[in-house]
């Protein structure tokens, strides 16, 4: 058996605060442009049949009871109590958490108190940006005030995120480095103007000012790469080497392998295992196993990647655990590791690689 200490979930947003039906429910089981196929719901995924296997016990109820016996019981308990016996289930001790999600859900201190855990936060760039904007008149107004906004966010939360500029890799591979004072003027511009008719951030230019700000904060930077290649990010990596920022590469499957290598062939560069894990169910182990191929131990960091179900925290963990112990568990009865080492790069993994990370210790 292989020992783990309680898990530091480095990625993760709040919980929500609703009640939800069957439809609402499985619709936040994973991300779809559109409906199931016609005759199946969403529960008809790996990522439903774990749900359905390790959440009941933890609401009272056999493992595998069907939907609509999970559902009434998430009903009878109510979505508090649900989400505090599902959190408090996990084995989690410390949620990073993302905190410029949408929607009705807890933030990071009330995530900590339903979770009975630690919780540090991570703060988005994007909506950042968006409330700087909001308060500012002029160009010069924004950039200044983006400026002392990030310096501000800087000194209570423990990274910095942004999920733009890394999921659409031509905004930092063709340009990686940091743009000109001029280049950034003219896109606050365009911005500022189409902001005032509800604009998000999109321009490439002001995404990768974004960015290089939060690089040149010192905190570490999670970088979202979504579903795609993290390959063509290898020039804003190269770019930022030796500066004293740590980036986390976050999600990246099927592409999980190019991850594994860039934080292999980068000091800096971190890999995250992610909500892959929880999204692969059965065949987490297999995932995990080749994350450990390329990876240094040192440099691979356990998240649930939970966002607004709280079964997806909790499954997030409960698979990585006994993922974690069927990769490491098997090459030691291989003969190819001793239980000693197995334990350690567990303990690595779990926790304290995203302590030492972000910190954590320090702030705690």
């Amino acid at each position: 058996m292989i020992e783990t200490p309680p898990l530091v979930d480095q990625y993760c947003h709040g919980v929500l605060r609703t009640e939800l039906g069957l439809g609402t429910f499985e619709a936040q089981l994973i991300r779809s442009a559109g409906p199931p196929a016609a005759g199946t719901t969403f529960f008809d995924t790996q990522t439903g049949f774990a749900v359905r296997r390790w959440c009941p016990p933890l609401l009272g109820l056999e493992p595998y009871a069907a939907p609509a016996r999970y559902l009434a019981r998430r009903r009878e308990l109510g979505a508090a109590e649900s989400a505090r016996r599902l959190l408090r289930g996990s084995g989690v001790a410390a949620y990073v958490v993302d905190t410029g999600a949408a929607g009705d859900v807890t933030g990071a201190k009330e995530l900590a108190l339903a979770g009975e855990a630690e919780a540090f936060e991570t703060v988005r760039l994007e909506p950042l940006a968006e409330q700087v904007a909001d308060t500012s008149g002029t160009v010069a107004a924004f950039l200044a005030n983006l400026a002392g906004a990030v310096h501000h966010a800087a000194t209570g939360a423990v990274a910095f995120t942004c999920g733009a500029a890394a999921g659409h890799p031509s905004v930092l591979a063709g340009a990686p480095q940091p743009p000109d004072p001029g280049e950034v003027c003219r896109a606050a511009g365009r911005w500022l103007e189409r902001r005032a008719r509800g604009g998000a951030v999109r321009d490439p230019v002001l995404l990768r000012h974004l960015v290089w700000s939060a690089v040149a904060s010192g905190l570490p930077l999670q970088l979202h790469t979504g579903a795609e290649d993290p390959a063509p990010l290898t020039g804003f990596v190269r770019a930022t080497a030796g500066l004293g920022t740590r980036l986390v590469l976050l999600g990246g499957y099927p592409y999980h392998r190019q991850t594994a290598h860039l934080a292999a062939a980068f000091p800096h560069v971190y890999a995250d295992a992610g909500a892959a894990l929880g999204q692969t169910g059965a065949r987490a182990a297999a995932v995990l196993a080749e994350l450990l191929e390329l990876a240094p131990f040192g440099k691979l960091l356990f998240s649930s990647g939970g966002r607004r179900l709280p079964e997806l925290h909790a499954v997030g963990a409960l698979v990585f655990r006994e993922a974690l112990g069927r990769v490491l568990g098997g090459w030691v009865a291989d003969g190819a590791w001793s239980w000693q080492d197995a334990g350690r790069v567990a303990a690595m993994v779990s926790a304290g690689n995203a302590r030492r990370v972000y910190r954590l210790d320090e702030r705690g």
